[in-house]
C-alpha cells in the first residue's frame, strides 16, 4: 500500500491528486499546482499572444497550453478513480468482533455490559442474554463515567498518594541498606587489601635486608678475584714483551724485575669461597605460618545469594513467608548433603539432641548435656586432619544451626533454653578451633 500510495502522489505537492489533468507529454499533476505553474510562466516568460507557455516540472519540456489555460486540459478519469477507490478502502472501518472474524458490532448485551455482533447472540457465548441496540445503550449509559467518576473520592486518592510515599520511602530504606552492606563489603576487602599488601611489603623487605648481605659478603671477595685476575693479565702481557727485547742489557733488567712481580703473585692468597644459606625459605615458611587451609577458606567461602524479604502482612506476604520457608529447608538439605561423612554424624548427633529438647524439654537437659560432653570428647579425639576437613564446613552449619535454634527458641521451656545456649557455646568453640 505505501508503494501504491507513491504511485497515487502528486511530484509538485506531495499529495493524492486532486483532479488530475495530463499535460501534452503524458505527465500528470494536479489542477491546483498547474495554475500555480501557468502563473508563475505567464509573469516571467514573454509568449506568443493567446497562447499559454507551461514548463512540465518532470521531463522540463515547454508545451502551449490554449487561451483557456488548465481548463482545457483533459482530466485523468481512470487516475482519479483509483484514487477515490483507495481513500474509500483507507477510511476507519467500525470495530468488529474478536470471536467471530468480520462480524460487526451491532448490538449491546445488557447483562454482560458488552459489544456482540449477530453470531454472539445467536450461537455465541451471549445466546439467551438480553440485548439493546446501540442508540438505546448508549442513552441509559451515558451517566455511567460520571457515576464512575464520584466513586473516585479525596480520601481514596488520599490512601493512593499515602501508600505511593511508603512505597518511596520503603524502596529508599531498602536502597539505603544495599548501599550500606556494599560499604560494608568494599571496607572488608579493602582491609584485606591493606593487610595483605602491608605484609607482602614487610616480607620484601626482609628479603631486601638478605640480599643486601649476600652483596656484603661476597662483592668484596669478587672485586678481590677480579684483581687478581688483572694482575695475571699484565704480567702474561709483560712476559710477552720480555722475550721480544733484543738488547742483553735490557732484558736482563727486566727479567729481574718480572721474576719478582711473579713471585710476589704466586705468594698472594687466593681467598676462600664461603656458603651462605638464606632462612627460612619463604615456601616452607609460608606453609607453616600462612597455611593452605586460609587461603583455600577464603577461596570457597561462600558468597550470599542476597535478597529483600517482604515486612507487610497480608497473603502475599504470607505466601512469600512460606516460600522462605520452603526454600530454606531446600537449603538445609544441600548443606546437609555438602557435608563430609564425619562432620554428617557430628551434625547428626547435635541434631538427635535438638528432637529430644523438643520433645521433653525438662527430661532432655541432663541427656543433653551428657551427649554434649562425649560430643566434646569424640571431637578433641579425632585427628587435626580429619578436624580440619570437619570444620571446614562447620561455619555454614553453624549458620543453619543458628537459624534452627532462633526458630524454636522461643517454643521451648526455660531449661530448654539454656541447653541451647550451651549448643550455641559450643559450637562457638568449634569454629574458633
Amino acid at each position: 500500500m505505501e508503494n501504491l500510495e507513491e504511485d497515487l502522489t502528486c511530484s509538485v505537492c506531495y499529495s493524492l491528486f486532486s483532479d488530475p489533468r495530463v499535460l501534452p507529454c503524458s505527465h500528470t499533476f494536479c489542477k491546483t499546482c498547474l495554475d500555480n505553474l501557468l502563473q508563475v510562466s505567464t509573469n516571467y516568460s514573454i509568449w506568443r499572444p493567446l497562447r499559454l507557455p507551461l514548463k512540465c516540472p518532470n521531463c522540463r519540456n515547454v508545451m502551449e497550453l490554449p487561451p483557456t489555460g488548465i481548463d482545457a486540459l483533459p482530466t485523468n478519469v481512470s487516475l482519479r478513480a483509483i484514487i477515490e477507490k483507495y481513500q474509500k478502502d483507507n477510511e476507519p472501518r467500525p470495530p468488529s468482533c474478536q470471536e467471530h472474524n468480520r462480524q460487526p458490532l451491532n448490538m449491546y448485551c445488557i447483562q454482560d455490559r458488552q459489544l456482540i455482533c449477530g453470531l454472539c447472540l445467536t450461537v455465541g457465548q451471549h445466546q439467551g442474554h438480553p440485548i439493546d441496540d446501540l442508540q438505546a445503550a448508549f442513552i441509559r449509559e451515558r451517566q455511567t463515567p460520571s457515576q464512575l467518576l464520584a466513586r473516585l473520592s479525596d480520601q481514596r486518592w488520599a490512601q493512593v498518594c499515602e501508600l505511593g510515599e511508603q512505597l518511596e520511602q520503603e524502596k529508599a530504606r531498602c536502597e539505603g541498606l544495599v548501599r550500606q552492606d556494599r560499604q560494608e563489603v568494599n571496607q572488608f576487602f579493602q582491609t584485606l587489601e591493606v593487610v595483605l599488601a602491608r605484609k607482602r611489603q614487610a616480607y620484601l623487605e626482609a628479603l631486601d635486608k638478605a640480599g643486601a648481605e649476600v652483596s656484603r659478603a661476597y662483592d668484596p671477595l669478587i672485586h678481590r678475584v677480579k684483581e687478581l685476575q688483572e694482575e695475571q693479565l699484565d704480567l702474561v702481557s709483560l712476559g710477552s714483551s720480555v722475550e721480544e727485547e733484543d738488547s742483553p742489557l735490557v732484558f736482563l733488567e727486566k727479567v729481574h724485575l718480572f721474576r719478582e712481580r711473579v713471585e710476589e703473585f704466586m705468594k698472594t692468597p687466593l681467598p676462600s669461597v664461603i656458603n651462605l644459606s638464606v632462612t627460612p625459605r619463604a615456601a616452607e615458611y609460608l606453609q607453616q605460618r600462612w597455611p593452605a587451609v586460609t587461603i583455600r577458606s577464603l577461596e570457597e567461602a561462600p558468597v550470599p545469594k542476597v535478597s529483600c524479604c517482604a515486612r507487610c502482612g497480608g497473603v502475599e506476604a504470607g505466601a512469600e513467608a512460606e516460600a522462605g520457608r520452603d526454600q530454606s529447608d531446600s537449603w538445609v538439605q544441600d548443606v546437609w548433603c555438602e557435608l563430609q561423612p564425619t562432620s554428617s554424624v557430628v551434625l547428626l548427633g547435635l541434631l538427635l539432641l535438638l528432637a529430644v529438647l523438643w520433645v521433653n524439654p525438662v527430661g532432655g537437659a541432663s541427656l543433653g548435656f551428657s551427649l554434649l560432653s562425649r560430643l566434646s570428647q569424640l571431637v578433641h579425639g579425632l585427628s587435626s586432619e580429619l578436624i580440619t576437613s570437619v570444620w571446614d564446613t562447620a561455619g555454614s552449619a553453624y549458620t543453619m544451626m543458628a537459624a534452627v535454634v532462633e526458630r524454636w527458641s522461643t517454643q521451648l521451656s526455660s531449661v530448654g533454653g539454656e541447653a541451647f545456649q550451651q549448643l550455641a557455646a559450643f559450637f562457638k568453640t568449634l569454629t574458633s578451633h
